[in-house]
């Protein structure tokens, strides 16, 4: 049984290694770099400090549970 799980796992790593994605250098110069980054941040400006949407409160699954709870002791 050993024998066939590390055939098992030998193509599993084959396979994987066929899929892996290299990722190429970015070939822009510093200033295409530099424009891009501001070009970024004007098109950003929905976001409303550094934290962006995260800042917002969340809403739970039980955000609304609170609102109905005095309507059943009244009941």
């Amino acid at each position: 049984m050993n024998k066939r799980l590390l055939k098992r796992h030998k193509r599993q790593v084959a396979r994987a290694k066929e899929h892996v994605k290299l990722s190429e250098p970015d070939l822009r110069t510093p200033e295409q770099i530099t424009a891009a980054r501001e070009a970024g941040r004007s098109a950003g400006g929905r976001r409303e400090g550094p934290q962006g949407l995260s800042a917002a409160p969340s809403r739970g699954k039980h955000a609304g549970a609170a609102g109905h709870s005095p309507a059943k002791a009244d009941a």
